[in-house]
């Protein structure tokens, strides 16, 4: 083979001069040229391999595994969310579409209940509404299926790894939140509604039903990707702002109603903000001297808690125009809590 044959460009970019003689390459340094001229070689063949297109095969997997991406998401999923584990035929995925609207359907309810229980353990209420009654039975079956639910569905371990097998779920869940779950799903406005119940039997399941409550570190989990967005943050602040207020108006009622009559004397307190309500609304207390021989009448329920939320909402934003105010030193002391929570 003569050097002489090469291209006469590319043996010009390699400093090598096209009139070589043979008698040159049978010299050392006719050998050095010529292992420098098949190395130039090997190195531009895999030059042009690495500039070669890849297979259409390739692209097209490439391609696809993206597609797949942007359909589940914006974010980059984990692995396991992308390669589906093998589960046993009972075994759910935390993360599969029918998991996800359950989940969405439980948030709802804890809202829910977040809101009825403490307004109905503050105004003691008795469920004797049929369509309510029936509408917290429906929610306390649905989280009681929520517990069986969770007893056969996957978790996230330590490592990150989805955990399927049916004896870790169930270990895991009896440690967490089972009974949380358990006494948030007992049927305490049914026990309730009948007539001849104890009045501290009652007392008690009411207050039970305030662990319900303690299902909302779930929501604070659930709705913690959410944070991103600044519209979603808004929203949750604005909810969560007005749960608040909620809780707090259940309170100060309470404080009033426990402070408006003195259980020693059966006489009413005139300094009280409920007796002042009343006479300011137009439905002062009466006391039945004929009857059951205790004080009747005062504000309704509904007129109760509107101004109760009215005055913790005008407390909390730190506006309080006065014509609500606390007299006695429970009231005083819990205002003064409020409006250190409102000026946080």
């Amino acid at each position: 083979m003569s050097i002489s044959h090469v291209p006469i460009c590319f043996a010009e970019s390699q400093g090598i001069a096209i009139g070589s003689s043979l008698d040159e390459v049978s010299t050392g340094r006719g050998w050095t040229k010529f292992a420098r001229l098949t190395r130039a070689l090997t190195n531009s063949r895999s030059v042009l391999q690495q500039l070669t297109p890849m297979n259409k095969a390739e692209v097209v997997h490439k391609h696809s595994r993206l597609a797949e991406v942007l359909q589940l998401g914006s974010d980059i999923l984990p692995q396991y969310k992308q390669e589906a584990p093998k589960t046993p035929p009972h075994i759910i995925l935390h993360y599969c579409a029918f998991k996800t609207t359950w989940d969405w359907v439980i948030l709802i309810l804890t809202f829910y209940t977040a809101i009825m229980v403490p307004y109905n353990v503050s105004f003691k209420t008795k469920q004797n509404n049929i369509a309510w009654l029936v509408l917290d039975s429906v929610v306390d079956v649905i989280f009681l299926v929520d517990i069986v639910l969770n007893f056969h569905t996957t978790f996230v371990g330590p490592g990150g790894e989805v955990i399927s097998d049916p004896k870790l779920i169930r270990m895991n869940y009896l440690k967490t939140w089972f009974v949380i779950d358990l006494l948030s799903c007992l049927p305490y406005d049914i026990i309730n509604a009948f007539e001849n119940v104890d009045e501290g039997i009652s007392s008690l399941f009411s207050s039970l039903k305030v662990v319900r409550l303690l299902r909302l570190g779930r929501v604070a989990r659930k709705l913690d990707h959410y944070l991103e967005y600044g519209a979603a943050v808004l929203v949750l602040l604005v909810c969560v702002f007005g749960l608040v207020a909620h809780w707090l108006a259940c309170i100060w009622y309470s404080i009033g109603d426990y402070e408006v009559i003195d259980e020693v004397t059966n006489t009413i307190k005139t300094d009280s903000w409920l007796y002042q309500l009343a006479l300011s609304i137009g439905a002062p207390y009466r006391y039945n001297t004929s009857g059951s021989g205790q004080w009747e009448g005062g504000p309704s329920k509904d007129s109760l808690y509107i101004s109760s939320l009215y005055f913790t909402m005008t407390s909390l934003t730190t506006i309080g125009f006065g014509n609500i105010a606390p007299t006695t030193d429970g009231e005083k002391i819990f205002s003064v809590a409020m409006m250190m929570v409102g000026c946080k």
